[in-house]
């Protein structure tokens, strides 16, 4: 029987870690049947000579949970190389919901996770009210990847709660301790991947209240770990205030919990690792809490993220260098054109400048703004944007280097581009003003990659582009001992994750498994830069952040992706829990 597809003649990188090597692959209806040589002629060829095919990419940590019930593309990561996502994580999401809540929990994504409330307000359908009811609703949409969910622990905790759940200082009774439980076993039994939950000051609601997450106690986590342990299903996936911690006693603490967790639950877990200016070592101690972990035989993984971490500032971003000062908040609301023009005016740049000094320094700042003066940790977004940074290249030195006042330069960078020039600003993995610690973390091998945070902070950050990053950034562009081997990048995108989740038809280039590939030209791959659509519901914004060198994105066998363009192929499907290996 002829393949329905061959691609022909790739270097493929097939997501064990093993050697690249030259080899067709074969595909029939969603499976890869061969990869060798001699392969028959195909129903469709795609010359992939001097081009890479690596497995469809699977990012662990998304948001997509209100778009996913309208969305069939789920962009940026379907640019990237993604084929699967997991969402639902940090323990915010959309079901389990009373018919009376709807409006708390879009308040609380809209905070947490920056995502337009008018465009879930308008995008959600809400055809639902159980966990299961929810999974239903997404595996009602076509899309172009395959998207799987866990059960958030904020939106349990409200169902059962009421409002008393989303107060951190409240806690369950036995009675709703049970519910809980017996809610997430029917959530794992229906599909969930896991649960997960949120212990960091943070992550606020659009109103500015903590989660109810925020200081769960024992009894009520370990329920969950319980549930995860006699039904043999599931994830748990968390964020704490751990990592950025300068309080020794408070760290302890958390990793006491994550440990009675990991050890009550004997399932795979993960939890968020950033480098924290204020706590610049404490990733260190929660990298060696997974290594012992790990040594005891149990599934613990540090996410951490192969770029810094960090938000957009522009006249068309959330925020802008001159957001605080009162000169510029009477014209924010003006047009782009009119506010480059009216920002072009002599008087309005002295009254921006003197303003902005006045908040970020001097006797009489206030300490809140310090980071809009904090110019030696900007950086000017070039195109294609440059993720591989050091001090000597921050705005603030640059400004220097020209003999000009680093406040002065900022207000030029933000009107260059017609205003659309972008500023990043890392807030993690950036302490030391280098990329020395990322290298270290993604090294580890108790690392996994993820934190992409894909589908949220719309207006903040772009991140669903990791993907493209980690191959270009830590696999090329860098030279001698820093460069990692393009196999073993590749692995930490597809296997690994893939596997954490218990999702093996997927993640390696073998016979048997999902036609889930990427042909990439690895030497013209690069990211896009990030630019503001209006394409949620409501005409929400949004950052979109494309890239060029993927030739092709196959998903179940079907092109969905030619030179980042969509195809129209919408193959994705709802992923319910753990994926049998087909072999």
């Amino acid at each position: 029987m002829s393949a329905d597809l061959v691609i022909r003649n790739g270097l493929v990188v097939d997501g064990t870690g093993s050697p690249a090597r030259r080899a067709d692959v074969a595909i029939v209806d969603d499976r890869i049947v061969e990869v060798g040589d001699d392969i028959s002629q195909g129903r469709r060829e795609i010359d992939a000579r001097g081009l890479m095919v690596t497995p469809g990419f699977v990012d662990p940590h998304t948001h997509y949970d209100g778009q996913a019930t309208w969305d069939p593309w789920l962009a940026p990561s379907s640019q990237h190389g993604v084929t699967t996502v997991a969402m639902g994580n940090c323990g915010v999401g959309f079901a389990p919901v009373a018919p009376d809540r709807h409006d708390w929990l879009i308040a609380m994504m809209e905070g947490v996770e920056d995502i337009p409330g008018t465009a879930l307000h308008e995008g959600l359908r809400w055809g639902w009210e159980s966990f299961p009811e929810y999974l239903d609703a997404l595996e009602a949409q076509a899309r172009t990847i395959d998207v799987g969910t866990h059960v958030p622990h904020a939106a349990l905790r409200g169902f059962v709660m009421g409002d008393r759940g989303a107060d951190p200082s409240e806690h369950p009774d036995d009675d709703e301790i049970n519910s809980m439980a017996r809610l997430l076993a029917q959530g794992l039994d229906a599909g969930a991947l896991g649960v997960s939950t949120s212990r960091t000051e943070r992550h606020r609601t659009s109103t500015g209240e903590n989660l109810g997450t925020l200081r769960a106690r024992e009894p009520e986590l370990m329920a969950l770990a319980s549930v995860l342990r006699s039904s043999n299903k599931g994830v748990f996936q968390f964020l704490s205030d751990s990592y950025q911690t300068t309080d020794d006693e408070f760290a302890a603490a958390e990793f006491a919990l994550a440990t009675e967790f990991a050890r009550t639950s004997q399932r795979p877990m993960s939890y968020t690792v950033q480098q924290d200016f204020a706590a610049p070592e404490r990733w260190r101690d929660l990298m060696a809490l997974a290594e012992t972990l790990q040594a005891e035989g149990l599934e613990v993984k540090a996410q951490v993220a192969p770029r810094p971490i960090g938000v957009l500032m522009g006249l068309e971003a959330s925020t802008c260098v001159f957001s605080p000062t009162r000169a510029y908040a009477k014209i924010a609301g003006l047009p782009l054109a009119e506010r480059v023009v009216a920002l072009q005016t002599p008087d309005l740049r002295r009254q921006i400048l003197d303003g902005h000094s006045a908040l970020t320094s001097g006797d009489d700042a206030f300490a809140g703004y310090a980071f809009f003066g904090r110019f030696d940790d900007m950086y000017v977004l070039d195109d294609p944007p440059n993720y591989d940074l050091d001090r000597s290249m921050s705005l603030g030195a640059a400004a220097r280097r020209m003999g000009l006042d680093p406040l002065e330069y900022a207000y030029d960078v933000q009107l260059q581009r017609d205003g659309r020039q972008l500023i990043y600003v890392p807030l993690f993995n950036f302490a030391q003003g280098n990329l020395d610690a990322v290298r270290e973390m993604i090294s580890s091998p108790v690392a996994m990659f993820g934190l992409s945070d894909a589908g949220a902070h719309c207006g903040q950050i772009c991140d669903g582009s990791m993907t493209t990053s980690f191959m270009t950034l830590w696999a090329r562009d860098r030279t001698g001992e820093q460069r990692l081997p393009i196999e073993w990048v590749i692995q930490q995108m597809t296997q690994r994750p893939a596997h954490h989740f218990g999702w093996r038809d997927r993640g390696l280039v073998v016979p048997g498994l999902l036609a889930d590939l990427n042909v990439i030209d690895f030497e013209k791959l690069e990211c896009a830069s990030p630019r503001i659509v209006t394409d949620l519901p409501a005409g929400g914004r949004r950052f979109l952040q494309g890239a060029t060198g993927y030739r092709f994105t196959i998903k179940r066998g079907s092109v969905t992706f030619e030179d980042g363009v969509v195809t129209g192929e919408l193959p994705g499907r709802l992923l319910r829990g753990a994926q049998a290996d087909p072999r």
